[in-house]
């Protein structure tokens, strides 16, 4: 991702220049963009940053990193960035064995039966 030079944009009139934004889609290589083109992500957990962007030619939405050169750069071009963070819960650490996907199948079967449900229920409320 590299910052372009700026130029006048046809039927805003001379003075009025906008800034291209050179970005790099995996399958069509080399895209020029606006600023309104890309979607900046800034997370409180900086190697969760992104931008993103709609390729122009194949139309396949693009996500990259975005670390803190990128985001000064795509600010620096006029990028709106939204800031977000990742919930507390996601950073807690977590012991004991995961879920797998047989018990989580389990799980979903068993709670599609009503009487399995009451009978839990009932149970919770008698001890």
């Amino acid at each position: 991702m590299s910052k372009g030079l700026t130029s006048p944009v046809e039927g805003l009139g001379e003075g009025i220049a906008m800034t291209t934004i050179k970005a790099t889609c995996p399958t069509c290589g080399e895209v020029e963009l606006t600023a309104d083109d890309l979607t900046l992500m800034v997370c409180s957990q900086a190697p969760l940053s992104y931008y993103a962007f709609r390729c122009p030619r194949c139309i396949e939405e693009v996500r990259k990193p975005a670390d803190d050169h990128i985001i000064s750069l795509l600010v620096s071009g006029g990028v709106r960035a939204t800031n977000w963070s990742i919930p507390a819960e996601a950073l807690e650490s977590h012991d004991g064995y995961s879920i797998s996907y047989d018990e989580l199948l389990d799980f979903a079967l068993a709670i599609e039966r009503t009487d399995y449900l009451a009978a839990l229920a009932e149970h919770a409320f008698r001890a």
